[in-house]
This record gives structure tokens, sequence and C-alpha cells, in this order.
């Protein structure tokens, strides 16, 4: 898959290496060209020299056929701005920012782009948000059987009870984190825009889980 990454500094860099290293394509934009060396002589992605949020320039970097976009520039505006550029101009479903305040990080989640703020920034936390099912589970049981991962869940399931989400993957839903604050489910806890659900269940079963959330949910 492709995925496209705005910013490269330590962050974007760190970022980009470990996309490529788990096998996808992956294209950097940054305005300062000499940024560029901080992905090292092995990095076989695309380097695009230009502003994150211009279209011609995400055009260049592949965005029409991205599976991903994360912004970690260090301004915030120019984060939200080419996460919502990438999402609402481009139709790319799997949009992240990196946001230092807060507070803006809770109205942006309001916007359906999921951010991450600075104080509890892990360069996990932006794969799990990016990578799809659960590539960098969030806790492994001791026999490595059990994962609670992170699951992308599509559109037509706003609105419905997490109990049906729990009945189309034979998972459980250990917790959600709704506005950036953590969230334990109830049986009449609803699937919200915005919502990032954690979700328990055996490994192996992971990919299945991942397709069933990204089909519509079945009829009633």
């Amino acid at each position: 898959m492709h995925f496209v990454i705005m910013g490269c500094g330590r962050v974007g860099a760190s970022l980009a290496r470990a996309i490529e290293r788990a096998g996808h394509e992956v294209a950097v934009v940054d305005q300062d060209e000499s940024a560029f060396r901080r992905l090292g002589t092995s990095f076989e992605g695309r380097t695009v020299t230009g502003v994150g949020f211009d279209r011609d320039c995400l055009r260049a970097a592949g965005i029409e056929n991205a599976y991903a976009f994360a912004a970690v520039s260090s301004g915030d505006n120019s984060n939200i701005l080419a996460a919502r550029v990438a999402r609402e101009k481009f139709g790319v479903e799997n949009v992240v920012a990196r946001i230092y305040d807060p507070g803006r990080a809770e109205i942006y989640q309001r916007l359906g782009i999921p951010t991450v703020a600075t104080v509890k920034w892990t360069s996990d936390q932006m794969l799990r948000r990016l990578l799809p099912q659960g590539h960098v589970p969030e806790f492994t049981d001791p026999s490595g059987r059990v994962v609670i991962a992170e699951m992308p869940v599509s559109a037509p399931w706003i609105g419905r009870r997490v109990t049906e989400i729990e009945q189309a993957t034979g998972g459980r839903l250990a917790y959600l984190t709704r506005l950036g604050d953590g969230l334990l489910p109830g049986a009449d806890t609803v699937y919200q825009e915005g919502d990032l659900i954690h979700l328990a269940l055996r490994r192996d079963d992971l990919a299945a889980a991942e397709r069933a959330l990204d089909a519509p949910p079945p009829a009633h």
C-alpha cells in the first residue's frame, strides 16, 4: 500500500522508515529539501519538496492512490489543514494529524480527524492509526495468541451499538477512545464518528475482523 507523510522531522522520518520496513510504499513531503537526509541512505521511497497542504504537491506524492496520510510537521494549523485536504478533497479515509495543543486536538476529533497530541505521542500510536489490521498491537498476551488492537471501522457502522461490532468480529471491545478520552463501553454504547475502537481478539482473527469492519454492517 501507499502512504504519504507530511513533515520530515524526527517523527516523520521515523514513521517513514517504519512503514517502509513493513513492506509498504512511502512518499514524504517537506518544504526543506535538506530534511530528507533524516531518512538515511537506505530509504527507497519518494521525496517531494513543497507545502504539504498544496494539492499539486500532494498529487506529486501520490495522494490519489494513498491508503493513509499522516501530517506530522511542526505546525498545528498546517497539520490539520493538510489532513482535511487529504480527507475531504482526495477521499483518503485513514488520516491522522499530530497536534501540539490538546485543546485543539479535541476540536479536530469532532471534525472526524484522528489526532495525537504531543503529550501522549509515541510512534506506535501513530502507526496504529495508519497501518491496517492491528500491525502494531497495543497489547499481546505472553502466549502471543491474544491481542488488543486498534481497528479501523468504516463509516456505515456509525450509529450502531458496539455489541454489533463484537458480534461481527468475534472479539470483545476492550475500550474505545472518544475525543481523546478512554471509555469503557456498555451494552447500549453506540459507535460515533471519530471513535477509536480497541478490540481484544485472537491474533489469527485480526484480518477477518478488519474485513468485517471495512464492510457495511449486516442489515437488521
